[in-house]
């Protein structure tokens, strides 16, 4: 595998001047979100969120971005998956939105606490029935015997669902990440990019650059 320590790729595509970002890190992110949904990428709501046990054992794992308001980030899941129980044991967490085909990465941390049930309701009840069954059928980080297991688990679920609306189960809903420090990454040749982070103050954001 010596081609891996060859691989370099040159970031030419733009820069990051502090008079140029917005006060608010979460205008900036609409900003950049929107960029990198006009750039044509492939799933770019797409987030990599890490979790901890109690005693510090990190794992990380993709995620959808389904909302942002002004309170922080939102996404849904099972709450009785790995994810699910070390979020709620440890509320700890951070999570990067990478769009390298942009030259751009956007870094949070934060705090993560679950959504109120109207809001899961809400967002369940428009999903596609196929995944309102998937959430319901799948428990999610669990091993299982085999595929079969699975799709008798989806059977299940669709014959008894199939003549009345699907609820939400009690195990899945949004957690919303409300962020004390956003990084935006800007990358620049001979890897001297460009890094702009916010913290949290008591009275609204403090931008910082960090060195590369």
């Amino acid at each position: 595998m010596d081609e891996l320590s060859r691989m370099r790729h040159e970031y030419r595509t733009g820069s990051l001047n502090e008079t140029e970002m917005a006060s608010n890190p979460f205008d900036e992110f609409k900003v950049w979100l929107e960029t990198a949904i006009v750039s044509g990428l492939s799933e770019p709501n797409a987030m990599i969120v890490a979790s901890a046990t109690p005693d510090g054992r990190p794992s990380a794992r993709v995620v959808l971005l389904k909302e942002l308001n002004e309170k922080g980030f939102v996404f849904y899941t099972n709450y009785m998956s790995r994810k699910g129980r070390e979020l709620i044991a440890n509320p700890f967490t951070a999570a990067v939105f990478d769009w390298h085909e942009i030259e751009r990465q956007v870094r949070i941390e934060g705090i993560i606490e679950k959504v109120e049930d109207e809001v899961s309701d809400a967002y369940f009840n428009i999903r596609p029935d196929d995944a309102k069954i998937g959430a319901w059928a799948s428990p999610q980080s669990r091993i299982v015997r085999g595929r079969k297991e699975l799709e008798e688990l989806e059977k299940k679920y669709m014959t008894q669902f199939a003549n009345s609306k699907i609820p939400r189960p009690p195990h899945w809903g949004g957690f919303l990440i409300q962020p004390t420090m956003i990084e935006f990454w800007q990358g620049r040749l001979n890897r001297m990019h460009d890094r702009l982070a916010y913290y949290k103050v008591e009275k609204g954001w403090n931008m910082q650059r960090l060195a590369p």
